[in-house]
């Protein structure tokens, strides 16, 4: 048989403007392309019709039939990695493996476990960047530190880039050098994982949101913002697109594309954020993790509209517009004293578009014991949020149909007494 260059999708489920795959097509050819439902990954998914893997197989299905045109197919696996590709071996010549980068702690574990093993086996194994624009040491300060703090990473970055940083890598032009193979099925079922239909964001973002974005961002009730975070952290949409388009329309909009970036970093050089406060001296609060009070926020019954309906949205969707995102955080890290990790992993077994790196950096901005974080004395107040976000209740009204009724709950705990007990809490953590 002929050698082969497998290509591995991870967080980049496209055809379009895709790095690592456009490399192999043009390096290599005869490439096989593949998935690889990741059985350490899936084992740690509670709901077993989490829509997030449903999503993923409707872009698995939409890229099979496209490689399908050109005679080839994707290749859908199940299992652990290196096992996976240890059996490919046994029904290929591999000669070489391209996959883009992946920055979380568990992915660059189990991509050296699976470079180590095909480079016994006399397999190339090379990564690419694709999800970012800057990644790892590239953007860092003049005696080589990364950045701590957003402004001055977002002003290197900005002086860093250039048009070539946005250049297309026109993968979708050269998918006739796919290895011709026979088509083969794939059956969620083997994953354990039940498919559920349901409607999601276009890919395409709308531009006209997109220039007014400045203005609408804030607004729940409204829609406002791209809602492409779904796409941009599979991959169905390329970085590179979405930063050109910023670049024409709204400079607003590029700089939350640098957050994104500007966490990704931080988690790449700061690993242990993941367990940890990145500030230490806040792992010195005394949490009270009341369950009670945790089960209430989760279930959006926390007697305070805004939280409670930025919660139900969650629950029943998957997604919660940002500015509601900071408002639950604060309210679960400073009105309740529960600890950010459990609202974190709350929203990582939720959100649609849960990407580490950002989960865990907003989750620390909001507790303050992050890197360029929220002071500890800011407390938001839901009503005064309220009153500047959703004047109006659309957005409250909307997911709480029971608001203003007597079956909608009193609120969990007053205000000034939250404020004042986190305050005198983390004054005391601090000073230790």
């Amino acid at each position: 048989m002929n050698p082969v260059t497998i290509f591995w999708f991870r967080r980049d489920l496209r055809t379009e403007d895709n790095a690592g795959l456009f490399r192999a097509l043009k390096e290599r050819g005869n490439v096989v392309p593949l998935f690889i439902f990741d059985s350490d990954i899936l084992g740690k998914l509670a709901d077993r019709s989490d829509r997030r893997i449903s999503f993923i197989y409707e872009q698995l299905k939409k890229l099979k039939s496209e490689f399908e045109k050109h005679g080839s197919t994707l290749l859908v696996r199940y299992g652990r990695p290196v096992e996976v590709f240890e059996k490919l071996l046994t029904e290929f010549t591999i000669s070489a493996v391209y996959t883009n980068h992946d920055y979380e702690p568990y992915a660059t574990a189990r991509d050296k476990s699976v470079e180590e093993m095909l480079n016994r086996k006399g397999v190339e194994f090379r990564t690419f960047k694709d999800q970012v624009i800057f990644e790892k040491d590239e953007v860092i300060k003049d005696e080589g530190s990364p950045y701590t703090i957003y402004t001055p990473y977002m002003k290197r970055w900005r002086s860093l880039f250039t048009a070539e940083k946005i250049a297309q890598q026109p993968s979708e032009n050269h998918l006739g050098r796919c290895f011709k193979m026979i088509p083969e099925s794939f059956d969620l079922a083997v994953t354990g994982f039940i498919f559920s239909k349901f409607d999601y964001p276009s890919p395409e973002p709308d531009i006209e949101i997109i220039q007014k974005y400045n203005q609408t961002r804030d607004i729940p009730s409204i829609k406002g913002t791209s809602l492409v975070s779904v796409h941009l952290r599979f991959g169905t949409i390329s970085i590179r697109k979405l930063v050109k388009i910023a670049l024409e329309n709204n400079e607003i909009f590029l700089n939350e594309l640098i957050w994104r970036e500007f966490y990704m970093m931080i988690l790449w050089h700061f690993p242990q954020v993941v367990h940890q406060a990145f500030k230490p001296q806040y792992d010195n609060i005394r949490w009270i993790n009341d369950e009670k009070h945790f089960l209430a926020w989760c279930e959006g019954r926390t007697g305070y509209p805004i939280v409670d309906a930025g919660m139900r949205q969650l629950n029943e969707t998957g997604y919660m517009h940002n500015r509601v995102r900071m408002i639950t955080a604060s309210f679960l890290t400073k009105h309740l004293l529960i600890d950010w990790r459990w609202g974190e992993a709350y929203f990582a077994e939720k959100l649609l578009d849960f990407e580490l790196s950002s989960n865990n950096g907003g989750w620390q901005w909001a507790a303050g014991s992050g890197c360029d974080a929220a002071p500890y004395f800011r407390v938001f107040n839901p009503e005064l949020q309220t009153q500047k976000f959703d004047p109006e209740m659309k957005y409250i009204k909307k997911w709480i149909p029971e608001f203003g009724k007597s079956t909608y709950p009193k609120p969990i705990v007053d205000h000034k007494f939250a404020r004042d007990r986190v305050l005198a809490e983390y004054k005391r953590a601090l000073a230790e």
